[in-house]
């Protein structure tokens, strides 16, 4: 069982909470590929989590990495930056920056 950890990325956890709904429970192969041709702003950082998972799988000796599934993969809010943005009048509104923390966990496929 492979893990790697991104944290403080500067994407808000529900845009990166969509595109890891969509590899969760998938092969590496295949999560890797969807990540790669996605769309999305948060996939690049998600790929690459992933590639850096199957180096720690790889490095550990945790069998075949062509076996392996992404298990978990779990999204938390980081920190929040808080900025000011002038207005009319005179007046500011408080703009709010949201970072992520992800961690993905990585473990060979059920036997069925």
């Amino acid at each position: 069982m492979a893990t790697a950890r991104l944290s403080h990325v500067r994407i808000a956890p529900r845009k990166i909470r969509v595109i890891a709904n969509l590899i969760r429970g998938q092969q590496v192969d295949k999560a890797i590929n969807t990540l790669r041709f996605m769309n999305k702003s948060g996939s690049r950082e998600l790929f690459k989590l992933l590639v850096s998972a199957v180096a720690n799988a790889e490095d550990q000796g945790s069998g075949d990495v062509d076996e392996l599934v992404v298990r978990t993969i779990t999204v938390d809010q980081g920190p929040t930056l808080k900025r000011w943005r002038p207005r009319a009048q005179g007046r500011a509104t408080k703009i709010q920056k949201k970072t992520s923390h992800v961690f993905v966990e990585l473990a060979p496929a059920p036997e069925a």
